[in-house]
């Protein structure tokens, strides 16, 4: 069995077998925790940080974790939320006046959030993504591609940039920065948005599938005839060092599953994580609201949106190209985070919920 690192309460062991096992079977590398209450009943690591498997994964290992990204920009939408500073029902356009162009004028914030204001679709290059003020001064300009809030479409790429620039219409600070100062520094969580060059020595590089090689590209299964919504980004993109620079609330985030579940903790223990107040119980209680529910246009399955989070029965949490996850489930006070750099082909990768299946069998004895 292969070697794994860290800690883990005696009750918890079939979440490391599980990481084991997936390490046993090929994967190069990956990290897990589960907090209960806030505090780290798992936090194991193991394999490489490298495709040679020359260089073991570290306690301090980062990866890019594509979409778990949208749950920290999301909960910084929801700290301002509770602040007052920002309001789901207003209008884009109260924050973000060009947003009104093209018909747009009835784009709600809570559209933004919950996928549903029509703007799925990236038109222009990964290059491009990298300069903020052309990025969301592109999408001011666009037409919906349906009345928003009728309908929910995936929104892989833009939903950070569309909630970012109202966060920063509001704050004045990019999402990286309002993360940092309000959320992450205080909770002392290494998770970062526009990654410094001082952490590259830390990050295990995102490794495709079997048999495919760094051209391997993202796409999202459902896509309508003319979306270009899947992007094609590709591997060797979210390799680069431009896109570990850029914020790309979306996707370019860095951490490991600690950083993953100590900030999601916030979400599961009703806004206090070892005495750092970031949310009011009701302001966490907002992600789980019920935006949309139903068949999401670009993903081609149902899907249950909140405010910036998937709904899962009582659990919220969403997962990222390549297989990352975050599962967040309040009513016992429970976040299992799974990180890994190694991909599998989307249709096959069960990894994330073996890992949550894992949990919760700990979770039950713990409860006993």
């Amino acid at each position: 069995m292969a070697d794994i690192q860290g800690t883990y309460d005696r009750l918890f062991l079939a979440v490391p077998n599980a990481l084991a096992a997936m390490l046993d079977a090929g994967d190069a590398g990956g990290s897990v925790a589960v907090f209960v209450d806030g505090e780290p009943v798992v936090d194991v690591w193991g394999g490489y940080a490298d495709a040679d498997r020359t260089a073991p994964w570290e306690r301090d290992t980062l990866v890019n974790v594509f979409s778990v990204t949208k749950t920290m920009t999301a909960l910084c939408a929801l700290v301002l939320i509770d602040r007052g500073t920002l309001d789901p029902d207003a209008p884009v356009a109260t924050y973000w006046p060009e947003f009104a162009a093209a018909g747009k004028d009835k784009v709600l914030v809570r559209h933004l959030l919950s996928h549903t204001a029509g703007l799925p679709d990236w038109d222009g290059s990964v290059e491009d993504l990298y300069d903020w003020p052309a990025v969301t001064a592109r999408l001011a300009a666009r037409p919906p591609r349906w009345e928003p809030g009728t309908a929910a479409g995936y929104h892989s790429l833009t939903q950070g940039f569309l909630v970012g620039e109202v966060l920063r219409r509001i704050t004045g600070r990019s999402v990286g920065e309002f993360l940092a100062a309000e959320v992450t520094g205080p909770l002392g969580a290494d998770f970062h948005i526009g990654l410094p060059a001082e952490y590259d020595h830390r990050v295990a590089p995102a490794i495709p599938p079997a048999g495919r090689d760094e051209d391997y590209t993202s796409s999202a299964p459902g896509n309508p005839a003319g979306s270009e919504a899947g992007n094609g980004m590709r591997v060797r993109d979210g390799n680069s060092t431009a896109w570990r620079r850029a914020q790309i609330p979306a996707a370019s985030g860095y951490g490991n599953a600690r950083s993953v579940a100590l900030v999601q903790s916030v979400l599961a223990c009703g806004g206090e994580v070892d005495g750092v107040r970031v949310l009011s119980r009701a302001g966490c209680d907002r992600a789980r609201e019920v935006q949309f529910d139903g068949d999401d246009r670009v993903l081609g399955m149902p899907t249950r949106w909140g405010l910036g989070y998937g709904l899962f029965g009582n659990a919220c949490g969403w997962g990222g190209w390549g297989g990352s996850l975050v599962m967040i489930e309040p009513d016992s006070r429970l976040v299992v985070a799974y990180v890994t750099h190694q991909m599998r082909e989307p249709a096959e990768d069960t990894r994330g919920m073996e890992i949550v299946t894992a949990a919760y069998e700990g979770l039950q004895g713990l409860r006993r």
